[in-house]
């Protein structure tokens, strides 16, 4: 569990209502606690097992089996183990960090993210024999969250690791939206679109999903290993051809969407005996932090949670809300907490240090230039926010003053992606560490 004090920056500290606005923030993390998440939705009572309503006799079943994949796999997997004890049979789990720990029966590897590396493909070698070892007599329990796709990969035949590096590398910087991406990798990887469950022979499924893409589809979510792949061939090469790709990543990428078998489509029988149920996401940290911000004394007001988009754009958007808010007090009066949720995105033009949180912040620096009783922040539930250790960022309407004295031109810096470069001057960088936990992104927006 996250601290308030885990959120402090130089703007934070130095606003009368700083406090309070960290409470909020470490409430909205601590609410997608993934092990909380998952003891909410599974219960246990001798060898009955009940999963969100369904109900499994665990003495039915040979093995019991678990297999984690994410950035919140390990304290998913923890609650679940706790939970199955003597029953559980054996486990994986693919991590961006290992605990300290270990974990008996289960064994904890460390995957490559947000490119996935050698150690994704040795993840995915191992997930493939664990998975293939079951059979209808065996219960696999899939513990999932957002990270799952670099962490974990297992390239079908004629996809090499540089080829899935190199169509991933430019998939992130032309600004393409990670339901997008995941559309890709389905089409190119044994364990995703349902792969799990193709391999499996039969065996009974479980999975418990902590959603970081906007609108919780199945398939999106980790590129869907137990949920069927609703797009088509055709779909996957229109995301190449939309971003222009066609003629710039490698030829086995192409000639492998066009030729391969088509993936697991809704209604196969083989899902017959699979039950996904998500057990947290970004609607649900956006509530807690709103009941939070009423309880200390904020209007609440929940803007959106299917938030996407060029970063810098939507930071207009949002910036015109929270002026609006402030002037007229539409839509909500004065003091206020505006919470936005999803995922934005950043199309590469430099080769600046950032991720799409604090250059979502940073387009809002100028919109928001001496503008009276305003805050605006960024934060990536993950605690990382693209290849940086950085959450996101604190605007207010003094941030463009403050950098204007440090020689510090928003518009510049933007210009290059060089977003955590910017706030670490002003020391309004916000440095959680790893949470733990992955609900997406949220953007903050105060009036006071």
């Amino acid at each position: 569990m996250l601290s308030a004090e885990s959120f402090w920056a130089s703007s934070l500290r130095q606003l009368p209502d700083g406090e309070r606005v960290t409470r909020i923030l470490s409430m909205a993390i601590n609410s997608i606690d993934p092990g909380l998440a998952v003891r909410r939705d599974v219960q246990r009572e001798g060898d009955l097992l009940t999963v969100a309503g369904r109900v499994y006799d665990l003495s039915f079943f040979h093995r019991v089996v678990l297999l984690g994949m994410g950035k919140a796999s390990v304290s998913m997997s923890e609650a679940l183990a706790n939970i199955l004890a003597d029953r559980l049979y054996e486990g994986l789990i693919v991590s961006k960090q290992a605990p300290l720990d270990s974990h008996p029966p289960v064994d904890i590897m460390v995957g490559g993210h947000p490119i996935p590396d050698e150690r994704s493909l040795e993840a995915g070698k191992k997930a493939i024999e664990l998975v293939s070892s079951l059979g209808p007599n065996d219960l696999l329990f899939c513990l999932i969250s957002g990270g799952a796709s670099a962490l974990v990969a297992a390239p079908v035949s004629g996809i090499s690791l540089a080829d899935i590096q190199s169509l991933t590398s430019a998939l992130l910087a032309c600004g393409a939206r990670i339901d997008e991406i995941n559309a890709l990798r389905r089409r190119l990887d044994l364990l995703k679109g349902g792969g799990v469950v193709k391999l499996s022979s039969g065996a009974t499924i479980v999975s418990l999903i902590l959603s970081d893409v906007v609108g919780n589809s199945l398939e999106a979510i980790a590129s869907g290993p137990t949920a069927p792949d609703p797009a088509s061939r055709v779909h996957s090469l229109s995301v190449l051809a939309k971003y222009g790709l066609e003629n710039s990543i490698p030829t086995s990428i192409l000639f492998s969407i066009k030729t391969s078998p088509e993936t697991l489509k809704p209604g196969d029988p083989l899902f017959a005996n699979v039950q996904n149920v998500i057990v947290g996401g970004n609607l649900q940290a956006a509530q807690a932090a709103l009941t939070q911000a009423q309880l200390e004394g904020f209007h609440p007001y929940l803007l959106t949670v299917e938030l996407q988009g060029e970063a810098s754009q939507v930071a207009f958007e949002l910036a015109t809300v929270v002026r609006q808010a402030s002037i007229t007090g539409d839509p909500v009066p004065v003091p206020s907490c505006i919470v936005a949720g999803g995922e934005t995105t950043v199309t590469l033009n430099g080769n600046g240090k950032g991720g799409r949180n604090t250059e979502l912040a940073l387009a809002a620096v100028t919109e928001l230039a001496d503008f009276p009783g305003v805050m605006f922040i960024t934060l990536a539930t993950d605690g990382e926010d693209g290849p940086t250790d950085a959450a996101g960022a604190v605007v207010t309407g003094d941030t463009f003053r403050r950098a204007a004295a440090l020689g510090l031109e928003p518009g510049v810096f933007l210009e290059r992606n060089d977003s955590y470069t910017f706030f670490s001057a002003l020391g309004d960088l916000i440095k959680t560490g790893p949470t733990g936990t992955n609900g997406n992104d949220l953007v903050f927006m105060f009036t006071y």
